[in-house]
C-alpha cells in the first residue's frame, strides 16, 4: 500500500490508518506532482500548496521520526492500493491503481474558481483548492467524516455509490484532547487561516479587532496556521492585540480543549470546538458546521482500513 500524505493533519491520519493494516507492506510519500507542475514546484511556485517544499519537508520529517518507509513519488515498486489525502491533483503514476480517498477535514469556500473547475474539466482542480475535493472520480471509495458531509460532496458532484461514511481519524474522538499538558486555561483562542498565503485575501486588522472585542479583556492566545507568514502575523498581533500570546507550534486541538472561547476563520479546528462544547466563532455558518460535524465514533482509522482491506482482498 502506498500512503500519499500532505499536511501534518493529513499525514497523521494516513499513519493512523496504516496501523490497522499491519498484514500489508506500507510505503509513504509526501504529496507530489509531475509534468509542468513539477517544474513549478522546483521553482518554488507551489509553496502555497501541500506540494511545496515547506509542507513536504515537515511531512518527510514526521515520517522519518516515526521510522516509516518512504517511497517519494511511489517509484520504487508496484502497489496494490493507493490511499491518498487529496484528489484535487491526481498523479499520473497512480491513475490506473485502486485508490481510496480520505477526507482531511473542512473544505475551502466555493469561489468562482470552483464553479469554473466544475464546469470546465480542463481547468486544474487544484486551482479551486480543497473545495474541489471528490470531483476527480478517480477513486474506488471516498471516506468521509459524516452523513452531512456525504450529502455535501454529493451536492458538489461526487458519485453517491463511492462515498462511505467512516469518520476521519483526527476528528472522531475530540474528547481525547482534554487530556493534555498545555499549561494555560480559560482563555480565548484564535486559530488563524493562511488566506493571504493562498491568494484569497484577508482583512487581518479587522479580524484581530474582532478577536479583541470577543475576548473582552480575557487572555488572548493565537495559534498560527503552519502555512502562515509567521513574522508578519506576529507583528500584526503585537500591534492590534497587545498582550496576546502567540504560538507557532503545538497541538491546536489541545489548546482548544483548554480554552473557553474559540475563534476561527475557515478551519477544521471549529469542529473540535463544537465537539467539546466551546463557544465557537467561525466564518462558516455554524448551523452548517453542526450538520457536517464528524461522527465521534473513535474508530475512523479502523473503518477506513476495513474499506482498504475490502479492495485489497477482491479478485
Amino acid at each position: 500500500i502506498l500512503f500519499i500524505c500532505g499536511s501534518m493533519n493529513q499525514t497523521t491520519q494516513m499513519h493512523q490508518i496504516s496501523k490497522h493494516l499491519g498484514e500489508y507492506e506500507h510505503s509513504f510519500s509526501p504529496y507530489y506532482c509531475d509534468g509542468l507542475h513539477e517544474i513549478f514546484r522546483r521553482r518554488g511556485l507551489m509553496e502555497f500548496t501541500i506540494i511545496g517544499d515547506k509542507l513536504a519537508s515537515r511531512c518527510r520529517m514526521y515520517l522519518e521520526n516515526h521510522n516509516l518507509p518512504i517511497d517519494y513519488q511511489g517509484k520504487n515498486r508496484p502497489y496494490d492500493l493507493v490511499v491518498t489525502c487529496s484528489d484535487v491533483y491526481m498523479q499520473k503514476n497512480i491513475r490506473d491503481h485502486k485508490i481510496v480517498l480520505v477526507q482531511e477535514g473542512i473544505t475551502d469556500r466555493e469561489t468562482i474558481l470552483f464553479r469554473l473547475v466544475k464546469r470546465f474539466r480542463f481547468i486544474p482542480r487544484w486551482l479551486a483548492g480543497t473545495s474541489a475535493t471528490g470531483l476527480s472520480d478517480a477513486y474506488r471509495a471516498f471516506c468521509v467524516a459524516s452523513e452531512g458531509y456525504r450529502d455535501f460532496f454529493i451536492r458538489k458532484g461526487a458519485r453517491p455509490e463511492k462515498i462511505i461514511v467512516t469518520g476521519i481519524p483526527n476528528f472522531d474522538n475530540c474528547q481525547r484532547y482534554c487530556s493534555n499538558d498545555f499549561p494555560y486555561r480559560h482563555y480565548v483562542l484564535v486559530c488563524t487561516s493562511p488566506l493571504r498565503e493562498i491568494f484569497q485575501g484577508e482583512d487581518r486588522e479587522a479580524f484581530l479587532r474582532k478577536a479583541v472585542e470577543i475576548a473582552g479583556g480575557r487572555q488572548l492566545i493565537f495559534k498560527l496556521h503552519p502555512n502562515e507568514n509567521v513574522e508578519r502575523a506576529t507583528r500584526e498581533i503585537r500591534q492590534h492585540a497587545p498582550g496576546a500570546m502567540v504560538f507557532t507550534t503545538g497541538s491546536a486541538e489541545e489548546m482548544i480543549a483548554n480554552c473557553d472561547v474559540l475563534i476561527t476563520r475557515f478551519s477544521s479546528t471549529a469542529f473540535v470546538g463544537i465537539a467539546l462544547g466551546k463557544e465557537t466563532h467561525s466564518d462558516f455558518d455554524m448551523d452548517e458546521l453542526r450538520r457536517l460535524m464528524p461522527v465521534q465514533n473513535g474508530s475512523a482509522a479502523l473503518n477506513i482500513a476495513n474499506v482498504c482491506r475490502r479492495f485489497l482482498e477482491e479478485d
